[in-house]
Protein backbone atom coordinates (compact mmCIF):
# COMPACT_ATOMS: atom_id res chain seq x y z
CA UNK A 1 0.00 0.00 0.00
CA UNK A 2 1.16 3.16 -1.47
CA UNK A 3 1.24 6.61 1.27
CA UNK A 4 -0.92 7.92 -1.34
CA UNK A 5 -3.72 5.23 -1.37
CA UNK A 6 -3.45 5.95 2.52
CA UNK A 7 -4.38 9.31 2.38
CA UNK A 8 -7.18 8.51 0.13
CA UNK A 9 -8.74 6.58 2.94
CA UNK A 10 -11.20 7.75 5.57
CA UNK A 11 -10.64 7.28 8.90
CA UNK A 12 -12.99 4.18 9.29
CA UNK A 13 -11.29 2.97 6.65
CA UNK A 14 -7.96 3.36 8.12
CA UNK A 15 -9.11 1.36 11.10
CA UNK A 16 -10.43 -1.15 9.45
CA UNK A 17 -7.33 -1.97 7.79
CA UNK A 18 -5.54 -1.76 10.05
CA UNK A 19 -7.27 -4.24 12.06
CA UNK A 20 -7.34 -6.68 8.72
CA UNK A 21 -3.53 -6.27 8.88
CA UNK A 22 -2.92 -6.82 12.46
CA UNK A 23 -5.08 -10.12 11.92
CA UNK A 24 -2.54 -10.97 8.82
CA UNK A 25 0.52 -10.57 10.28
CA UNK A 26 -0.61 -12.79 13.59
CA UNK A 27 -1.16 -15.47 11.02
CA UNK A 28 1.81 -15.43 9.45
CA UNK A 29 3.47 -15.97 12.55
CA UNK A 30 1.40 -18.61 13.25
CA UNK A 31 1.81 -20.14 10.01
CA UNK A 32 6.00 -19.57 10.73
CA UNK A 33 5.83 -21.72 13.96
CA UNK A 34 3.59 -24.56 12.18
CA UNK A 35 4.94 -24.58 8.54
CA UNK A 36 7.31 -23.39 6.37
CA UNK A 37 6.43 -19.87 4.84
CA UNK A 38 7.32 -19.56 1.05
CA UNK A 39 7.31 -15.74 1.47
CA UNK A 40 9.13 -14.09 4.33
CA UNK A 41 9.10 -10.74 3.12
CA UNK A 42 5.28 -10.71 3.81
CA UNK A 43 6.40 -9.89 7.25
CA UNK A 44 7.91 -6.44 6.23
CA UNK A 45 5.43 -5.24 3.83
CA UNK A 46 2.89 -5.82 6.61
CA UNK A 47 4.49 -4.02 9.43
CA UNK A 48 5.37 -1.20 6.98
CA UNK A 49 2.14 -0.99 5.71
CA UNK A 50 0.94 -1.11 9.46
CA UNK A 51 3.74 1.70 10.51
CA UNK A 52 2.38 3.71 7.58
CA UNK A 53 -1.52 3.25 8.44
CA UNK A 54 -0.57 4.46 11.75
CA UNK A 55 1.37 7.49 11.05
CA UNK A 56 -1.31 8.88 8.91
CA UNK A 57 -3.71 8.35 11.91
CA UNK A 58 -1.73 10.25 14.30
CA UNK A 59 -0.87 12.49 11.67
CA UNK A 60 -4.90 13.14 11.08
CA UNK A 61 -5.01 13.80 14.94
CA UNK A 62 -2.45 15.76 15.60
CA UNK A 63 -4.29 18.18 12.52
CA UNK A 64 -7.58 18.13 14.29
CA UNK A 65 -6.06 18.86 17.51
CA UNK A 66 -4.14 21.65 16.27
CA UNK A 67 -7.24 23.26 14.06
CA UNK A 68 -9.36 22.96 17.59
CA UNK A 69 -6.63 24.51 19.58
CA UNK A 70 -7.00 27.79 16.72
Amino acid sequence: MKAAEVHKLSDEEIMVELRRLSRRLFDLRTQAVTEKIEDVTQFKKIRSDIARLKTERRGREIRSEQENAS
